[in-house]
């Protein structure tokens, strides 16, 4: 038995949004044997581009029912149930995150039928609802309103259905990923995953740790893992998982400090090499024997020193220093982008003070350099990176000093009328390198979810 599902929302972010509307049909193969239909209250104001798009407004929800009035309705309708949907993660995530709102865990198995459209019908331009439903004959009553698109949705996954019997390996639909996975492996471990960010810890029969990774989203992830037909080597590995095991860390930032040091330590089979994610280039500073501050860019695999800041390639890194160079009136040649036994082009045109040359002594113009150096986020300073805790009441510290990564901790915020020390008392140490540096200076250029104490 299936539920197929449609939901309109507020907006695109399960923890930001709410949910306006959501229809469930329960199809049994062949027919539609109930449903439920509702408007919902989102306590919030809809965007005015969200009404454009669905044509639900402000005032056609202001009387509908709040999410919790139809809460046990959706659960009794869905017990047992696997739910469909067109892009079903998405649909997926908002009812997941209305429930966990209500502090309840709401778990189905879930059918895509996008990806399956893909699969079982290939060839087509485009697997969007809209598009796809045209292609295929099918009608869509009130496109981008939940009853129409779920009831789209349901002549949709009768067609794949059909499909599925027709192909040359069927069963395609009803081959859940339970029965992919390694009978020793207890499928409750999988409920009881949490939707939080961490890492998760993969072990065999022989109780051997054969795999470490990080999310966002623990639950999210492994699933992922669970049904990855990918390669050869990914369904290796998931035939292979006995057990389960994670750690919460209540923020991305811990979570990828963490996985970088436990894969060093335990070399998992199935982790290979240590990705330094797409950051190949840094920029890297140093003091010339006359004292000057020297700047140069390089591949991060062919340099030991640690870089100040990190980039996706040659070209990149090359621009930011350009950039520095005009900017703060900085020398090409003392920052690695003229080389010549004289001095720089600049100075012969009269751009360049003369650093090059030794026209402007090293104090005068590490004062400008020292401008460039520090707009780079780990210059010689002492500080904490404070982000997100594991739960409401505790916050995550992650000590820098001199530029270097000492390690992190967990303190409580109620403990913080005994000062600074709490912060300090709570860090555990772990080893700085490369992949920490590239970590989190990565993090830092993309995120904005912490904040910065110096001491």
């Amino acid at each position: 038995m299936y539920a197929v599902v449609d939901i309109e929302t507020t907006g695109g972010s399960p923890k930001a949004e709410r949910i306006t509307e959501i229809a469930i049909y329960v199809f049994d193969g062949e027919k539609i044997i109930d449903e439920f239909v509702s408007l919902i209250n989102p306590e919030r104001n809809i965007p005015y581009f969200i009404t454009g798009l669905t044509g639900i407004s402000n005032e056609m929800v202001k009387d509908a029912p709040y999410f919790y009035e139809v809460a046990k309705k959706i659960v009794e309708l869905t017990e047992g149930m696997i739910l469909v949907a067109h892009n079903a993660r998405f649909d997926y995530s908002f009812i997941r995150q209305e429930f966990k709102n209500l502090g309840f865990n709401y778990n189905r198995k879930l059918i895509d039928t996008v990806s399956l459209s893909r699969r079982l019908l290939p060839g087509h331009k485009s697997y969007s609802l809209g598009k796809l439903c045209a292609e295929l004959g099918i009608d869509i009553p009130g496109r981008h309103r939940a009853s129409g698109d779920a009831l789209a949705t349901v002549k949709l996954f009768s067609i794949l259905l059909d499909a599925d019997e027709r192909s040359d390996t069927p069963g395609l639909i009803n081959n859940t990923k339970l029965s992919k996975l390694n009978p020793s492996l207890n499928s409750s471990i999988l409920d009881e995953l949490p939707e939080e960010p961490g890492v998760y810890y993969f072990y065999n029969d022989n109780n051997e740790l054969i795999y470490i990774g990080k999310s966002k989203n623990i639950h999210e992830r492994v699933m992922t893992h669970l049904s990855n037909n990918s390669s050869r080597r990914a369904m290796q590995m998931r035939g292979e998982i006995a057990d389960i095991d994670y750690e919460c860390t209540g923020n991305e930032l811990i979570a990828l400090l963490k996985e970088s040091d436990e894969i060093k330590k335990n070399k998992p089979i199935y982790n290979r090499a240590q990705r330094r994610s797409c950051f190949s280039w840094g920029i890297y500073f140093h003091r010339d024997e006359k004292g000057y501050i020297n700047f140069r860019f390089n591949n991060i695999k062919e340099d030991k020193q640690q870089p100040v800041s990190v980039f996706t390639s040659k070209e990149k890194a090359r621009s930011r220093l350009l950039s520095l160079v005009t900017k703060y009136e900085l020398c090409q040649q003392l920052c690695g982008l003229y080389h010549s036994p004289g001095g720089c082009f600049q100075r012969q045109v009269g751009i360049c003070r003369g650093a090059c040359t030794g026209d402007e002594n090293a104090s005068s113009y590490n004062l400008r350099a020292q401008k460039a150096l520090d707009e780079f986020i780990f210059s010689n300073e002492n500080f904490f990176i404070i982000c997100k805790g594991r739960h409401e009441d505790e916050k995550t510290a992650i000590k820098i000093i001199n530029g270097k990564y000492c390690g992190y901790g967990y303190f409580d915020i109620n403990e913080m009328g005994f000062g600074m020390q709490a912060v300090h008392d709570c860090i555990k140490t772990f080893p700085d390198n490369r992949d920490t540096q590239v970590i989190l200076k990565s993090y830092f250029k993309n995120n904005r979810d912490y904040r910065i104490i110096k001491f």
